[in-house]
């Protein structure tokens, strides 16, 4: 009897043994008959939860007004936005089309003018300049009859180590066209991302387009420190908010890109034309 006691206490504790020890080896392909489910992970295998995106006014703020934009908010008539650009506009590095800045966009200014109808085109074609971008300025954009086009450019232009000061005269005379249509007009800069800024004239294409647009009295959304907030300031890693191919935004950044304009617009269209460009110094 105490033999048989001992023998089934040794068999239990072997069992015991050897799950341990089991337990201890590495994980193999499991079988088909001992698949691992979800449920049955450990929680640290859960994705990390994305940041927020915050957006100060302040950060994002137009220098111009958006007359246009105000009077149709004001008289209640539809909205027509048209973006215009490269792949960063067209939603490269975007999972879905729905994902793009565009039509992120769509979606910001909806919960920021409830009840307004509001539309906004995308027409982003990945690998285009300035140059190429004028070419099909009637019929992609004034053709539509925007009421707001959103111009984002210079990225390829860096990247292809192009001089910068010749695109002035490009993004002069695409203004001069658009404003000649009665639409508002706001600018974009090139993405902090690491192939971009890699390159040795980008600082002076961010700066170029800054200038051209006080110039031009058009708005600007400045991509290039906003993005480069989040990774100085706000510590996050390129992986965060740039695709695996170092050069083109993801799914979070461009949510944030349309928060920003969504926060810029908004503030732009409701501000006292009268003090909208700050106060002004008489010559002397």
């Amino acid at each position: 009897m105490h033999r048989h006691v001992f023998l089934r206490r040794a068999a239990v504790f072997g069992a015991v043994a050897t799950a341990g020890l089991f337990a201890l080896l590495p994980v193999r392909a499991q079988t088909p008959g001992s698949i691992i489910t979800p449920a049955a992970l450990p929680s640290s295998a859960a994705a990390p939860r994305p940041p927020a995106c915050v957006v100060a006014a302040e950060q994002v703020r137009f220098d111009r007004p958006l007359p246009r934009t105000a009077r149709r908010l004001v008289s209640g008539e539809p909205i027509k936005i048209v973006a215009l650009g490269s792949s960063s506009t067209f939603g490269a590095g975007a999972s879905t089309s729905a994902t793009s800045y565009p039509s992120r966009l769509a979606e910001e200014l909806a919960r920021h003018f409830p009840g307004h109808e509001i539309t906004v085109l995308n027409r982003g074609v990945n690998g285009e300049e300035a140059a190429n971008m004028l070419a099909r300025l009637d019929t992609a954009m004034i053709a539509e009859k925007p009421d707001l086009v959103l111009w984002q450019v210079g990225t390829n232009s860096v990247l292809r180590g192009k001089a910068v000061p010749p695109h002035a005269s490009l993004l002069h005379e695409g203004l001069t066209r658009l404003k000649a249509t009665g639409a508002d007009v706001v600018l974009i800069d090139p993405q902090y991302a690491p192939r971009v800024i890699a390159k040795p004239n980008i600082d002076e294409m961010v700066s170029l387009i800054a200038t051209v647009a006080k110039s031009e009295h058009v708005g600007l959304l400045h991509r290039f420190d906003l993005m480069r907030h989040w990774y100085e300031t706000e510590h996050l890693p390129f992986e965060t908010f740039v695709s695996p191919d170092g050069l083109h935004m993801n799914d979070w950044s461009y949510a944030c890109l349309a928060k920003a304009l969504g926060v810029a617009i908004a503030e732009a269209a409701s501000r006292p034309t009268a003090t909208a460009i700050g106060p002004q110094i008489a010559p002397r």
